[in-house]
Protein backbone atom coordinates (compact mmCIF):
# COMPACT_ATOMS: atom_id res chain seq x y z
CA UNK A 1 0.00 0.00 0.00
CA UNK A 2 2.92 2.30 0.70
CA UNK A 3 3.34 3.41 -2.89
CA UNK A 4 -0.33 3.34 -3.84
CA UNK A 5 -2.14 5.81 -1.64
CA UNK A 6 -1.66 9.56 -1.38
CA UNK A 7 -3.01 11.27 1.74
CA UNK A 8 -4.88 14.55 1.22
CA UNK A 9 -6.15 16.42 4.28
CA UNK A 10 -8.55 19.30 3.72
CA UNK A 11 -7.93 21.71 6.61
CA UNK A 12 -9.87 24.63 5.14
CA UNK A 13 -13.08 24.00 7.04
CA UNK A 14 -14.48 26.75 9.26
CA UNK A 15 -17.18 25.85 11.78
CA UNK A 16 -18.90 28.94 13.14
CA UNK A 17 -20.02 26.97 16.19
CA UNK A 18 -16.36 26.35 17.08
CA UNK A 19 -15.36 29.99 16.80
CA UNK A 20 -14.58 30.35 20.50
CA UNK A 21 -11.77 27.81 20.02
CA UNK A 22 -10.74 28.68 16.47
CA UNK A 23 -10.26 32.45 16.66
CA UNK A 24 -6.50 32.01 16.91
CA UNK A 25 -6.09 28.64 15.16
CA UNK A 26 -7.56 26.44 12.46
CA UNK A 27 -10.07 23.76 13.43
CA UNK A 28 -7.40 21.15 12.61
CA UNK A 29 -5.14 22.60 15.32
CA UNK A 30 -7.69 22.69 18.16
CA UNK A 31 -6.18 20.92 21.21
CA UNK A 32 -7.83 17.65 22.14
CA UNK A 33 -7.33 15.04 24.85
CA UNK A 34 -4.74 16.98 26.82
CA UNK A 35 -1.81 16.48 24.44
CA UNK A 36 -3.20 16.06 20.93
CA UNK A 37 -4.58 18.29 18.17
CA UNK A 38 -7.61 17.24 16.12
CA UNK A 39 -5.48 16.68 13.00
CA UNK A 40 -3.38 14.09 14.85
CA UNK A 41 -6.12 11.49 14.40
CA UNK A 42 -6.44 11.54 10.61
CA UNK A 43 -2.70 12.09 10.15
CA UNK A 44 -1.84 9.15 12.45
CA UNK A 45 -4.42 6.96 10.73
CA UNK A 46 -2.77 7.70 7.39
CA UNK A 47 0.79 6.96 8.44
CA UNK A 48 -0.29 3.90 10.45
CA UNK A 49 -1.88 2.63 7.22
CA UNK A 50 1.43 2.95 5.40
CA UNK A 51 0.82 6.26 3.63
CA UNK A 52 4.16 8.01 3.10
CA UNK A 53 3.03 11.18 1.34
CA UNK A 54 0.49 13.53 2.90
CA UNK A 55 -0.63 16.89 1.53
CA UNK A 56 -2.36 19.35 3.85
CA UNK A 57 -4.54 22.09 2.38
CA UNK A 58 -5.16 24.81 5.02
CA UNK A 59 -6.69 28.24 4.55
CA UNK A 60 -7.13 30.41 7.64
CA UNK A 61 -5.09 30.71 10.87
CA UNK A 62 -2.72 27.87 10.03
CA UNK A 63 0.40 29.14 11.85
CA UNK A 64 -0.26 27.01 14.92
CA UNK A 65 -1.01 24.03 12.67
CA UNK A 66 2.37 24.40 10.95
CA UNK A 67 4.07 24.86 14.31
CA UNK A 68 2.46 21.67 15.59
CA UNK A 69 3.34 19.53 12.57
CA UNK A 70 6.76 21.01 11.82
CA UNK A 71 8.69 18.87 9.38
CA UNK A 72 6.45 15.88 10.10
CA UNK A 73 9.19 14.14 12.07
CA UNK A 74 6.85 12.95 14.82
CA UNK A 75 4.77 11.17 12.17
CA UNK A 76 7.83 9.81 10.30
CA UNK A 77 7.01 12.10 7.39
CA UNK A 78 10.30 14.01 7.23
CA UNK A 79 11.45 12.12 4.15
CA UNK A 80 13.73 12.82 1.22
CA UNK A 81 11.04 11.45 -1.05
CA UNK A 82 7.36 12.07 -0.37
CA UNK A 83 6.65 13.20 3.21
CA UNK A 84 4.56 16.13 4.46
CA UNK A 85 3.47 19.01 2.21
CA UNK A 86 1.59 22.25 2.97
CA UNK A 87 -0.47 24.04 0.35
CA UNK A 88 -2.11 27.14 1.89
CA UNK A 89 -4.90 28.68 -0.17
CA UNK A 90 -3.38 31.40 -2.39
CA UNK A 91 -6.60 33.43 -2.43
CA UNK A 92 -8.31 34.13 0.90
CA UNK A 93 -11.25 35.82 -0.83
CA UNK A 94 -12.21 32.66 -2.69
CA UNK A 95 -14.98 30.82 -0.84
CA UNK A 96 -14.40 27.08 -0.37
CA UNK A 97 -17.14 24.71 0.68
CA UNK A 98 -17.19 21.02 1.50
CA UNK A 99 -14.38 18.52 1.88
CA UNK A 100 -11.99 18.13 -1.04
CA UNK A 101 -12.31 21.56 -2.65
CA UNK A 102 -11.43 21.12 -6.31
CA UNK A 103 -10.49 24.81 -6.79
CA UNK A 104 -7.88 24.51 -4.05
CA UNK A 105 -6.51 21.34 -5.60
CA UNK A 106 -6.42 23.08 -9.00
CA UNK A 107 -4.17 25.79 -7.57
CA UNK A 108 -1.65 23.02 -6.78
CA UNK A 109 -2.28 20.62 -9.64
CA UNK A 110 1.43 20.18 -10.26
CA UNK A 111 1.71 18.39 -6.90
CA UNK A 112 -0.81 15.77 -8.01
CA UNK A 113 0.92 15.46 -11.39
CA UNK A 114 4.26 14.72 -9.71
CA UNK A 115 2.89 12.28 -7.12
CA UNK A 116 3.55 8.64 -7.92
CA UNK A 117 0.67 7.13 -5.92
CA UNK A 118 -2.18 5.55 -7.87
CA UNK A 119 -4.97 6.37 -5.41
CA UNK A 120 -5.80 9.39 -3.26
CA UNK A 121 -7.50 9.40 0.14
CA UNK A 122 -9.17 12.77 0.74
CA UNK A 123 -10.22 13.49 4.32
CA UNK A 124 -11.30 16.23 6.70
CA UNK A 125 -9.12 17.24 9.63
CA UNK A 126 -11.55 17.16 12.53
CA UNK A 127 -12.83 13.59 12.94
CA UNK A 128 -11.72 11.68 16.04
CA UNK A 129 -11.31 8.03 15.12
CA UNK A 130 -8.77 5.25 14.61
CA UNK A 131 -9.02 3.47 11.26
CA UNK A 132 -6.82 1.23 9.13
CA UNK A 133 -7.22 2.32 5.51
CA UNK A 134 -5.73 -0.88 4.07
CA UNK A 135 -9.03 -2.85 4.17
CA UNK A 136 -10.78 0.20 2.66
CA UNK A 137 -8.37 0.30 -0.28
CA UNK A 138 -8.61 -3.47 -0.81
CA UNK A 139 -12.41 -3.30 -0.75
CA UNK A 140 -12.48 -0.29 -3.09
CA UNK A 141 -10.32 -2.05 -5.69
CA UNK A 142 -12.12 -5.41 -5.37
CA UNK A 143 -15.54 -3.72 -5.71
CA UNK A 144 -14.53 -1.84 -8.85
CA UNK A 145 -15.58 1.49 -7.36
CA UNK A 146 -14.73 4.84 -8.94
CA UNK A 147 -15.25 6.76 -5.70
CA UNK A 148 -15.81 5.38 -2.20
CA UNK A 149 -17.23 7.49 0.61
CA UNK A 150 -16.54 6.33 4.17
CA UNK A 151 -19.65 6.41 6.29
CA UNK A 152 -20.59 5.84 9.91
CA UNK A 153 -24.12 4.48 10.38
CA UNK A 154 -25.19 5.85 7.00
CA UNK A 155 -23.74 9.34 7.52
CA UNK A 156 -20.79 10.69 5.58
CA UNK A 157 -17.52 10.95 7.49
CA UNK A 158 -16.10 13.38 4.91
CA UNK A 159 -13.55 10.82 3.69
CA UNK A 160 -13.25 9.80 0.03
CA UNK A 161 -11.10 7.29 -1.83
CA UNK A 162 -10.55 7.79 -5.55
CA UNK A 163 -8.00 7.02 -8.23
CA UNK A 164 -5.65 9.97 -8.52
CA UNK A 165 -6.19 10.11 -12.28
CA UNK A 166 -9.95 10.46 -11.74
CA UNK A 167 -9.37 13.12 -9.08
CA UNK A 168 -7.30 15.11 -11.54
CA UNK A 169 -10.06 14.73 -14.16
CA UNK A 170 -12.57 16.08 -11.63
CA UNK A 171 -10.28 19.03 -10.95
CA UNK A 172 -9.75 19.85 -14.61
CA UNK A 173 -13.44 19.51 -15.58
CA UNK A 174 -14.95 21.24 -12.53
CA UNK A 175 -16.17 24.25 -14.52
CA UNK A 176 -18.05 22.00 -16.97
CA UNK A 177 -19.47 19.60 -14.37
CA UNK A 178 -20.24 22.19 -11.69
CA UNK A 179 -18.66 20.00 -9.02
CA UNK A 180 -16.88 22.15 -6.42
CA UNK A 181 -15.87 19.41 -3.97
CA UNK A 182 -15.99 15.67 -3.43
CA UNK A 183 -19.33 15.84 -1.66
CA UNK A 184 -20.87 17.35 -4.81
CA UNK A 185 -19.61 14.38 -6.81
CA UNK A 186 -20.98 11.65 -4.56
CA UNK A 187 -24.36 13.31 -4.02
CA UNK A 188 -25.08 13.86 -7.73
CA UNK A 189 -28.04 11.61 -8.51
CA UNK A 190 -27.07 11.71 -12.19
CA UNK A 191 -23.46 10.79 -11.52
CA UNK A 192 -21.73 8.76 -14.22
CA UNK A 193 -19.41 7.21 -11.68
CA UNK A 194 -19.64 3.94 -9.78
CA UNK A 195 -20.11 5.32 -6.26
CA UNK A 196 -19.59 3.10 -3.23
CA UNK A 197 -20.09 3.53 0.49
CA UNK A 198 -17.84 1.87 3.07
CA UNK A 199 -19.17 1.52 6.60
CA UNK A 200 -16.77 2.22 9.45
CA UNK A 201 -17.86 0.37 12.57
CA UNK A 202 -15.53 1.81 15.23
CA UNK A 203 -15.83 4.92 17.34
CA UNK A 204 -15.94 8.14 15.30
CA UNK A 205 -16.96 11.69 16.19
CA UNK A 206 -16.82 14.75 13.94
CA UNK A 207 -16.00 17.82 16.03
CA UNK A 208 -17.91 20.75 14.56
CA UNK A 209 -19.55 22.47 17.55
CA UNK A 210 -18.51 23.43 21.07
CA UNK A 211 -21.06 21.00 22.45
CA UNK A 212 -19.80 17.95 20.56
CA UNK A 213 -16.17 19.00 21.19
CA UNK A 214 -17.00 18.85 24.90
CA UNK A 215 -18.97 15.62 24.56
CA UNK A 216 -16.29 13.91 22.45
CA UNK A 217 -13.60 14.99 24.91
CA UNK A 218 -15.57 13.56 27.82
CA UNK A 219 -15.96 10.31 25.83
CA UNK A 220 -12.21 9.82 26.29
CA UNK A 221 -12.87 9.13 29.96
CA UNK A 222 -14.94 6.07 29.02
CA UNK A 223 -12.81 2.89 28.89
CA UNK A 224 -14.81 1.48 25.96
CA UNK A 225 -14.05 4.58 23.86
CA UNK A 226 -10.42 4.79 24.96
CA UNK A 227 -9.84 1.20 23.87
CA UNK A 228 -11.12 1.99 20.37
CA UNK A 229 -9.07 5.16 19.89
CA UNK A 230 -5.71 4.45 21.45
CA UNK A 231 -4.40 1.18 20.09
CA UNK A 232 -0.89 -0.12 20.65
CA UNK A 233 -0.60 -1.29 17.05
CA UNK A 234 -1.99 1.98 15.61
CA UNK A 235 -0.95 4.76 18.03
CA UNK A 236 -2.19 8.32 17.73
CA UNK A 237 0.97 10.33 17.23
CA UNK A 238 1.50 13.94 18.22
CA UNK A 239 4.18 16.56 18.74
CA UNK A 240 6.61 15.35 21.39
CA UNK A 241 7.46 17.69 24.24
CA UNK A 242 9.97 16.76 26.88
CA UNK A 243 8.50 17.82 30.21
CA UNK A 244 8.67 16.38 33.74
CA UNK A 245 5.72 14.44 35.17
CA UNK A 246 2.93 16.47 36.75
CA UNK A 247 3.47 17.09 40.47
CA UNK A 248 0.68 16.31 42.92
CA UNK A 249 0.42 18.05 46.29
CA UNK A 250 -0.25 15.88 49.35
CA UNK A 251 -3.82 17.27 49.50
CA UNK A 252 -4.52 16.86 45.79
CA UNK A 253 -7.33 14.55 44.69
CA UNK A 254 -7.73 13.32 41.10
CA UNK A 255 -10.49 10.98 39.93
CA UNK A 256 -11.48 9.68 36.49
CA UNK A 257 -9.38 12.25 34.65
CA UNK A 258 -6.63 12.53 32.03
CA UNK A 259 -3.69 14.61 33.19
CA UNK A 260 -0.80 15.43 30.86
CA UNK A 261 2.73 16.11 32.06
CA UNK A 262 4.46 19.28 33.19
CA UNK A 263 1.70 20.48 35.54
CA UNK A 264 1.12 21.09 39.26
CA UNK A 265 -2.08 19.99 41.00
CA UNK A 266 -2.85 21.04 44.56
CA UNK A 267 -6.66 20.92 44.43
CA UNK A 268 -9.39 18.49 43.34
CA UNK A 269 -9.87 17.26 39.77
CA UNK A 270 -12.81 15.05 38.75
CA UNK A 271 -13.99 13.83 35.33
CA UNK A 272 -11.72 16.28 33.54
CA UNK A 273 -9.00 16.52 30.92
CA UNK A 274 -5.95 18.49 31.98
CA UNK A 275 -3.36 19.45 29.37
CA UNK A 276 0.39 19.98 29.67
CA UNK A 277 1.75 22.53 32.10
CA UNK A 278 -1.53 23.30 33.89
CA UNK A 279 -1.43 24.58 37.49
CA UNK A 280 -4.40 24.06 39.80
CA UNK A 281 -4.22 25.75 43.21
CA UNK A 282 -5.12 24.63 46.74
CA UNK A 283 -8.80 24.40 47.58
CA UNK A 284 -9.82 24.57 43.92
CA UNK A 285 -12.33 22.09 42.49
CA UNK A 286 -12.24 21.35 38.75
CA UNK A 287 -15.09 19.08 37.72
CA UNK A 288 -16.24 18.02 34.21
CA UNK A 289 -13.78 20.44 32.61
CA UNK A 290 -11.28 20.66 29.77
CA UNK A 291 -8.26 22.70 30.80
CA UNK A 292 -5.82 23.49 28.01
CA UNK A 293 -2.08 23.97 28.02
CA UNK A 294 -0.32 26.27 30.54
CA UNK A 295 -3.52 27.53 32.11
CA UNK A 296 -3.30 28.66 35.73
CA UNK A 297 -6.24 28.20 38.08
CA UNK A 298 -5.47 29.75 41.44
CA UNK A 299 -6.71 28.93 44.94
CA UNK A 300 -10.29 28.25 46.04
CA UNK A 301 -11.93 28.30 42.61
CA UNK A 302 -14.87 26.16 41.48
CA UNK A 303 -15.14 25.22 37.80
CA UNK A 304 -17.80 22.86 36.48
CA UNK A 305 -18.45 22.11 32.77
CA UNK A 306 -15.97 24.69 31.54
CA UNK A 307 -13.54 24.67 28.62
CA UNK A 308 -10.52 26.82 29.48
CA UNK A 309 -8.38 27.58 26.45
CA UNK A 310 -4.59 27.76 26.44
CA UNK A 311 -2.66 30.25 28.59
CA UNK A 312 -5.76 31.49 30.45
CA UNK A 313 -5.61 32.54 34.11
CA UNK A 314 -8.40 32.05 36.61
CA UNK A 315 -7.98 34.29 39.64
CA UNK A 316 -8.40 33.03 43.21
CA UNK A 317 -11.96 32.51 44.43
CA UNK A 318 -13.55 32.47 40.96
CA UNK A 319 -16.67 30.36 40.41
CA UNK A 320 -17.65 29.37 36.85
CA UNK A 321 -20.30 26.72 36.28
CA UNK A 322 -22.44 25.82 33.29
CA UNK A 323 -24.77 23.01 32.22
CA UNK A 324 -22.96 20.05 30.62
CA UNK A 325 -25.03 20.41 27.45
CA UNK A 326 -23.83 24.01 27.03
CA UNK A 327 -20.34 24.32 28.54
CA UNK A 328 -18.76 27.70 29.22
CA UNK A 329 -15.66 28.65 27.21
CA UNK A 330 -12.81 30.80 28.53
CA UNK A 331 -10.82 32.22 25.64
CA UNK A 332 -7.13 31.69 25.06
CA UNK A 333 -4.92 33.99 27.09
CA UNK A 334 -7.79 35.66 28.94
CA UNK A 335 -8.00 36.42 32.66
CA UNK A 336 -11.13 35.61 34.63
CA UNK A 337 -12.11 36.52 38.18
CA UNK A 338 -11.51 39.21 40.76
CA UNK A 339 -9.58 42.16 39.37
CA UNK A 340 -9.61 40.85 35.80
CA UNK A 341 -12.31 43.22 34.62
CA UNK A 342 -14.23 40.27 33.08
Amino acid sequence: MNKQLLGVIDATTVHDDLQELSIHRSVAAIPFGGRYRLIDFILSNMVNSGIQSVAIFPKFQYRSLMDHLGSGRNWDLNRKRDGLFFFPAPNLDKHYTGIGTLDHFADNIDFFERSTQEYALIANSYTVFNMDFQPLLDWHIKSGCDITEVQKEGKSMGIYLVKKSLLMDLVMTRNETGYSNMRDVVTDIDSQFHLCYYNFEGYAAMVDTIENYFRTSMDLLKPEVWKQLFLKERPILTKVKDEPPTRYDAEASVRNSMVANGGMIEGTVENSIIARGVKIGKGTVVRNCIIMQKTQIKENCILDSVIVDKDARIEAGTVITAPAESPAVIRKGSVQGVGSGS
